[in-house]
C-alpha cells in the first residue's frame, strides 16, 4: 500500500494523462474494470448439421408443411422413406430427428423457409416509409409552381375486384394545373414511368411531389427516381383526405366530371382514357376556371373562407414571377390555337365512347369530329333541354314506386276518418287523432302524426279537383284547359 503522499502523486499524474475529473479518476484506480471474460455455455450443441440437413429433406417430402404438423409425420415419413430406399439415417441421427420438438424444427426450419417465402431481413434496408418527410395541408405555405400533390382514382365500378383501369391525377398547388394519366395496372413501376413521361410536358419544372400512403407510392422506385431527378417527395398523414386537398377536389371536378363512375377495364378503356385526358388538359387548364383558397378563419365552430378571383390554371402561371419568359411566351403561343368548341366537341365524342365501354357495349374506332362540329355548335343552345348531355353522368330513370313498406296505420280507420271530413272538412289532423284515440284506445298514437297529415293533405287535394273538374263541372268535356263554348270557337 502506498502512503497518502504517493497516492496523491499518481492521482495528479493520472489526472494529467487522462483528463479526467478526479473524482472519476479515483472511482476507477479504487475498482479497476473487471476484463471481459469470454462466455462459454457448458451445454453442448444437441442437434448438430446432420440432424438439420435431415429435417430438410423431410420437410421437403412432406411438401413443406409447418413443424408443428410435420413432427406427428415423422415417424410414419421416416419409416417409409427408408423402407423404399430414399433416406438412410444414422442411429444417432434418427433418434434425434424422431425427438425434436415443433419448436426445434421450426428453427431447423427458418433459413430454408425464409428463402422459400423470399423474406429479406429487416435490418437489411430501412423501411421507405420513414424516409419520406409527412406534410400536412396547413405546412403548405405559398409553394411556387411545380409543388404537386397526385392521387391514384379507380375506375372500378361498384365492383373492386378484378382488374380494371387507373387514372394518375397531379395537380400543381399554386396554379391548379391538372394532368391525368390513364394507368392499366397499379403499380410502382407504372406510376414511375408515367411521371417520368409526363414531365416534360409540364409548363414548369418539377420541384416536389405530395401523395398519400399508399404502396403504389411508398415505394422503393420512386422514392429512388425522385432523389435521381432532385425531386422533394412527401407524404400526407394516414387516414387523412385533407392532406391533400387539391389534388382530392380535381378528383372530382375534372377526373369523375369526364369520366364518370363506370367501369372500365383493358386496353381499349386505357387508350380512351389517353384520348381524353389528351384533349382535356388543353381545355382545362387554358379554359376552366377555378377557385383558390386564399385564407381560412375559425371562430369556434365557425368556419369562414375567403377565395382569391377565379383564374385559369394557364392565367396563375402567366402571372407568375417563377415561370420563365419564354415558357410564358409558348404558354400564349398555346393559346392562341386552341378553339374550345373543338376541344368540347372532341371531348364529347370521346365521352361516348367510354360509355359504350362501361355498358359492355362492341364500340369501334372513335369516328373524325370535323364534320360535326358545326351541328355541335348549333346543339350549344338547346342543348339543356335535354338536361345531362355527358353521357358518361346519362342514369336511367327510376321506376315508380307504388308499393309500400310499412302497413298502413290507418287502413281500418280510416273510412271513419273519411266520413268526419265529409261533415267537417276544416277539421286538423291532430283533432282528428286526438279524436279517434278517444273513440278508440287501440287507435294509433301520435308518432303516426305525420302519417294521418299526408292523408288528410291528399283527401282535400282529390276533394279540390273533384269539385273543379268533377262530373256537373264546366271544365269537365273542355279539351285543352277551355270552356265547352272557348274550344267550339
Amino acid at each position: 500500500m502506498a502512503e497518502k503522499r504517493d497516492k496523491s502523486r499518481i492521482l495528479s499524474e493520472f489526472v494529467a494523462l487522462t483528463k479526467y475529473h478526479p473524482k472519476h479518476a479515483v472511482r476507477l484506480l479504487n475498482h479497476p474494470p473487471i476484463s471481459a471474460r469470454v462466455r462459454c455455455s457448458g451445454k453442448p450443441r444437441v442437434y448438430n448439421e446432420a440432424v438439420k440437413q435431415a429435417l430438410i429433406v423431410l420437410w421437403e417430402a412432406s411438401d413443406r408443411v409447418c413443424g408443428k404438423r410435420l413432427k406427428p409425420l415423422l415417424p410414419v415419413l421416416v419409416d417409409a422413406l427408408e423402407r423404399h430406399g430414399h433416406l438412410h439415417l444414422e442411429q444417432a441421427v434418427r433418434s434425434l430427428v424422431l425427438s425434436a420438438s415443433a419448436a426445434t424444427i421450426d428453427r431447423a426450419l427458418a433459413e430454408p423457409r425464409a428463402q422459400q417465402l423470399g423474406r429479406r431481413s429487416a435490418r437489411a434496408k430501412p423501411l421507405i416509409r420513414k424516409q419520406i418527410r409527412v406534410r400536412t395541408f396547413a405546412d403548405w405555405a405559398e409553394p411556387g409552381p411545380g409543388y404537386m400533390e397526385i392521387d391514384l382514382v379507380t375506375h372500378c365500378g361498384e365492383i373492386a375486384s378484378g382488374s380494371f383501369a387507373y387514372t394518375l391525377t397531379l395537380t400543381d398547388i399554386a396554379s391548379g394545373w391538372t394532368e391525368g394519366v390513364p394507368l392499366l395496372v397499379r403499380e410502382a413501376s407504372s406510376v414511375v414511368e408515367a411521371i417520368a413521361r409526363l414531365q416534360p410536358c409540364l409548363p414548369f419544372a418539377l420541384k416536389g411531389i405530395d401523395s398519400d400512403n399508399g404502396s403504389e407510392f411508398i415505394n422503393e422506385p420512386l422514392f429512388e427516381y425522385c432523389k435521381q431527378q432532385n425531386i422533394e417527395f412527401t407524404r400526407g398523414r394516414p387516414h387523412r383526405k385533407n392532406d391533400q386537398a387539391w389534388v382530392e377536389q380535381k378528383n372530382g371536378s375534372v377526373i369523375r366530371r369526364m369520366v364518370g363512375y363506370g367501369r372500365l377495364e383493358g386496353i381499349a378503356a386505357v387508350e380512351a382514357l389517353a384520348r381524353l385526358y389528351g384533349v382535356a388538359r388543353l381545355f382545362v387548364n387554358f379554359f376552366q376556371p377555378s377557385f383558390k383558397l386564399a385564407k381560412k378563419e375559425r371562430v369556434g365552430a365557425h368556419i369562414t373562407k375567403r377565395y382569391h378571383p377565379p383564374e385559369t390554371p394557364c392565367a396563375r402561371l402567366l402571372s407568375s414571377t417563377s415561370i420563365p419568359e419564354p415558357m410564358k411566351e409558348r404558354l400564349r403561343a398555346v393559346m392562341l390555337t386552341l378553339d374550345p368548341l373543338r376541344l368540347l366537341d372532341e371531348i364529347r365524342a370521346v365521352q361516348h365512347h367510354i360509355a359504350g365501354l362501361a355498358a359492355g357495349q362492341v364500340v369501334h374506332a372513335l369516328p373524325s369530329r370535323d364534320a360535326d362540329l358545326d351541328r355541335f355548335l348549333h346543339s350549344l343552345g338547346t342543348a339543356w333541354i335535354g338536361g345531362e348531355v355527358r353521357p358518361t353522368h346519362r342514369h336511367g330513370p327510376k321506376p315508380a314506386r307504388h308499393w309500400r313498406t310499412r302497413e298502413d296505420p290507418f287502413e281500418a280507420t280510416w273510412p271513419r276518418i273519411v266520413a268526419w271530413l265529409n261533415s267537417e272538412p276544416d277539421r286538423t289532423a291532430k283533432e282528428l287523432l286526438l279524436r279517434l284515440q278517444t273513440e278508440d284506445p287501440s287507435a294509433p298514437s301520435d308518432t303516426q302524426l305525420r302519417t294521418l297529415q299526408r292523408r288528410v293533405k291528399d283527401w282535400r287535394r282529390s276533394e279540390a279537383r273533384r269539385l273543379v273538374f268533377g262530373e256537373g263541372s264546366p271544365f269537365a268535356q273542355a279539351p285543352n284547359g277551355f270552356t265547352s263554348s272557348e274550344a267550339s270557337g
